[in-house]
């Protein structure tokens, strides 16, 4: 029975993480596919750690633990390692986030490109429709500039390359994980210049969204954005550009 590995990095959400888990292992999936879920605690407070680790012994997740907070990158690589110890050629790897901002039932949609070998990477785009509040506008431009500057270096087209909503064949992610080393929201960019290094067919599918508030815990911040560029400087130096066709 294939598997989707839900790879879900952790920090600081007590309040969401035990439904976040739930909803992945109850997603929609093709017939004869199974979820399981990979926890990465990244140095979480012990609110979180309890509920990681319980998550853990009741068998609803995979955990592994950070000692220290090191960052949504270093947690996902984490995850990755962990779902590569146990993935077949014909099973799948999503990024997830542990905070409920995305919709864990449109996991099928990522998975249909991949499970019918029309790609190995399955990016989703949350701008398919148009926002409709000022302040979503403003985060869709913002992104836009910083998924516009990762298109100019990587010469893939993508609509929204900051979207944390990732799907990988197996063959894909262990081919692009040793170029991974970000610690932080760099891993965004990275995985896009990766990607385009290696020649990956890529392709998009529409997502929901409903972001929260830093008051509500959102942890990515300004210095997030301008880290982009120095990612993206640092991949054009890796290897010369590569402009490649979408999937």
């Amino acid at each position: 029975m294939p598997t989707l590995f839900v790879v879900m990095p952790v920090y600081n959400e007590p309040a969401t993480l035990g439904e976040a888990v739930a909803r992945a292992r109850r997603a929609p999936l093709p017939a004869g596919w199974k979820a399981q879920v990979v926890l990465t605690d990244d140095g979480s407070d012990d609110a979180t750690r309890a509920c990681v680790r319980a998550l853990g012994d009741q068998g609803e997740a995979l955990v592994s633990f950070h000692p220290k907070n090191r960052g949504k990158g270093a947690a996902i690589r984490t995850g990755f390692a962990r779902a590569l110890e146990l993935a077949r050629d014909e099973d799948a790897v999503v990024i997830q986030d542990a905070d409920l901002e995305y919709d864990s039932a449109e996991f099928a949609r990522l998975l249909e490109p991949v499970r019918l070998g029309k790609a190995d990477l399955v990016v989703g785009n949350r701008w398919a429709d148009t926002p409709k509040s000022l302040k979503r506008r403003v985060h869709r431009l913002l992104n836009g500039v910083l998924t516009f500057a990762s298109n100019m270096v990587t010469g893939l087209v993508v609509r929204d390359m900051e979207c944390c909503l990732k799907l990988f064949s197996i063959p894909a992610l262990r081919t692009i994980l040793p170029d991974l080393d970000e610690e932080r929201f760099g891993i965004e960019p990275q995985i896009i210049a990766a990607a385009a290094r290696h020649r990956l067919r890529l392709c998009e599918a529409p997502v929901s969204y409903d972001p929260r508030g830093f008051d509500e815990g959102k942890k990515i911040r300004m210095k997030d954005g301008f880290r982009v560029f120095i990612v993206l400087w640092r991949e054009r130096r890796r290897a010369p550009r590569a402009v490649h066709s979408r999937a």
